[in-house]
């Protein structure tokens, strides 16, 4: 072969090389539009909510996070804090073995790191440099991609600033994750690294920012941590003591997946109820099965709730008129809807009050408890236990306590609570989708579209169905699945446990955001055969929720559209932006008093 061969050849390659990597740039500038940050709309700066470590909802972290809300520390939580900070100080000082303080974490438990007063000229040095590198190291943790979702990181740090008044922390370390809360400096974090059972690598990134290491968002701005820092007004952390346990050894990244996903969800199970209400309306159904006495038949609270709900938007409508067209019941789905949503939200509920308990304890190790005497509980005047005991002095305030190894930091039930959740999730998801392939059969419409419509209307009507709602509901099935328990057993073997929360919340948030898109073409179905209805007799009543309802989702995508007119995108996602657009409680406020959950416990010795 000639050099001149070989050259064409090497020129023939390169084209096509460069063909085939320009095919992918829309794919590239596609997933690079995906991944874009997500700053949050601060539509409540002017609001504070005040951190007690005891009553903090969801709702309020919901506020803050994506609201931009700001926060206080109470006096109480201020003091709490400051307690346990000297109660550490003070058990350094009389030779107390401290798990991740005078000894060190994991597989090196018994390793002595200093010896006496931490506040000695040399202890406070080594401490210093110490615990500043390590805040340093903090931005080498984890693994992406990042956290594109501003709202999570500031869910995590609220969290864990309500958590850590339970924690030995210094007061500039409560101070710097309030600040930065406040003033909107966000830290790049990391999306991956932790085992779902203390995030250390995701509260090591936020640790990093706090000393100028990494980049951080500044009022939606990337920029470098300290330039963020400083166009704050905030000074950069100078670490001491255990500071850095204090912060990353927490699921303050888990809880705030869980916050997030109580509100999407939330407004999904609203969603989700309205619609059943149309599809009803829709299908123009028999509803005997929701009928309080049908129900006092088998009395479950949340799914009785959940019937008179469903009945009380539809009261006043045709449904209860005579109707000989009507069949005497409906598809199993149609029917069963009440129980399958009843049962999803008796899971939120019980997820609800499981997040609010955690994020009001503490999930750190060791637990530093201020104010208990060897009289608080039997076992603490053992010999086991008084090894842990702080008798207290100059750096407790005079206080005494104790502080103690412990395992608070395993997430569970939590974790269950999750998965518990996903699956009712899925539970309701495979009746959306088989309500809506029972509008396809004559059976049980008793009417086809046809015998309505004329050929104008049909072709000017949303067009919807085919194959994607089998889609989606394939996707969102494989969410049912629990996540199989790990016991891997690493650092040298001390950590045999994992608890996959990570992967369980994320996969709960998918699961709603899955379970809004099939809800999309329910919504489309109703609200087509809602339509029919109207036609077949213009002097129907479809009840106050689903009339508002339909009136609104028209604005978006009218009824009768010229085809060259629709939106140049799948109807389906149309509706979606909608559902996400226009909470259900907008037009269905409010009805029957959910049933009363328990008490939800206080952290803490009572």
């Amino acid at each position: 072969m000639s050099r001149r061969d070989t050259y064409q050849i090497r020129i023939f390659l390169t084209v096509v090389a460069f063909t085939f990597l320009f095919s992918l740039a829309p794919q590239a500038i596609a997933f690079e539009e995906s991944a874009k940050y997500q700053p949050i709309n601060e539509t409540q700066a002017e609001r504070t909510v005040t951190l007690t470590g005891r009553d903090l909802t969801y709702q309020q972290v919901v506020e803050i996070a994506r609201n931009g809300a700001k926060v206080e520390l109470s006096p109480e939580a201020r003091r709490r804090s400051a307690d346990a900070y000297g109660l550490l100080l003070q058990g350094a000082a009389e030779n107390v073995t401290i798990y991740w303080f005078n000894r060190g974490a994991g597989d090196q438990r018994e390793t002595v790191i200093f010896s006496g007063d931490p506040t000695t000229p040399e202890n406070s040095r080594l401490l210093k440099d110490q615990q500043l590198a390590r805040f340093k190291n903090g931005v080498r943790g984890g693994y992406g991609p990042e956290i594109r979702e501003e709202a999570l990181v500031r869910a995590i740090m609220a969290i864990r600033a309500n958590t850590m008044s339970y924690e030995a922390a210094s007061p500039p370390l409560t101070q710097i994750l309030i600040d930065m809360l406040n003033k909107r400096v966000t830290p790049v974090v990391q999306s991956r690294g932790t085992l779902g059972e203390g995030d250390l690598n995701t509260l090591g990134n936020i640790g990093a920012a706090m000393v100028g290491e990494g980049d951080a968002y500044y009022r939606g701005v990337r920029m470098p941590a300290s330039q963020a820092l400083a166009q704050a007004g905030i000074k950069p952390l100078e670490p001491f003591a255990a500071d850095e346990a204090a912060l990353i050894s927490t699921n303050a990244y888990a809880q705030a997946q869980a916050v997030l996903l109580l509100e999407d969800s939330r407004r999904l199970l609203e969603w989700a109820d309205l619609t059943y209400a149309m599809d009803l309306l829709g299908m123009n159904s028999s509803v005997t099965p929701i009928s309080a006495p049908v129900q006092s038949m088998r009395p479950y609270d949340w799914l009785t709730w959940n019937a008179a709900r469903i009945m009380e938007m539809i009261k006043g409508s045709y449904l209860f008129d005579d109707d000989a067209a009507r069949i005497i019941q409906d598809p199993e789905s149609m029917r069963a809807s009440s129980q399958r949503q009843g049962s999803a939200w008796q899971a939120w509920a019980e997820l609800r009050d499981s997040v609010s308990l955690s994020i009001n304890s503490s999930d750190h190790n060791p637990a530093t408890m201020p104010g208990l005497t060897p009289e608080s509980s039997w076992e603490l005047s053992t010999p086991q236990f008084m090894k842990y005991h702080v008798k207290g002095g100059k750096l407790s305030g005079g206080k005494s306590g104790y502080i103690f190894s412990n395992a608070n930091w395993d997430p569970y039930p939590l974790a269950n609570q999750v998965e518990a959740f996903t699956i009712a999730l899925t539970n309701m998801g495979v009746v959306i989708a088989q309500r809506i392939e029972r509008f396809k059969n004559p059976f049980f419409t008793v009417v086809k579209p046809a015998d309505v419509l004329n050929a104008e209307m049909r072709k000017n009507a949303p067009t919807f169905g085919g194959y994607l709602p089998t889609d989606l509901w394939q996707e969102l099935a494989e969410m049912g699945t629990p996540v199989a328990p790990a016991g891997q057993a690493i650092v040298a073997t001390v950590e045999d446990l994992q608890a996959q929360t990570r992967i369980k919340t994320e996969r709960a948030r998918k699961a709603v955001d899955l379970s809004f898109e099939l809800l999309a073409h329910d919504l489309l179905t109703a609200s087509y055969w809602m339509e029919i209805r109207k036609i077949q007799n213009p002097s129907r009543n479809f009840g106050k929720a689903p009339s508002e309802a339909l009136a609104a989702l028209r604005q978006v995508v009218p009824w009768q559209q010229p085809v060259q007119e629709r939106p140049k995108r799948p109807i389906g996602m149309v509706v979606y932006d909608f559902l996400q657009a226009s909470p259900a409680s907008k037009f269905y406020a409010s009805g029957p008093t959910p049933p009363e959950g328990r008490p939800v416990p206080k952290a803490g010795l009572q």
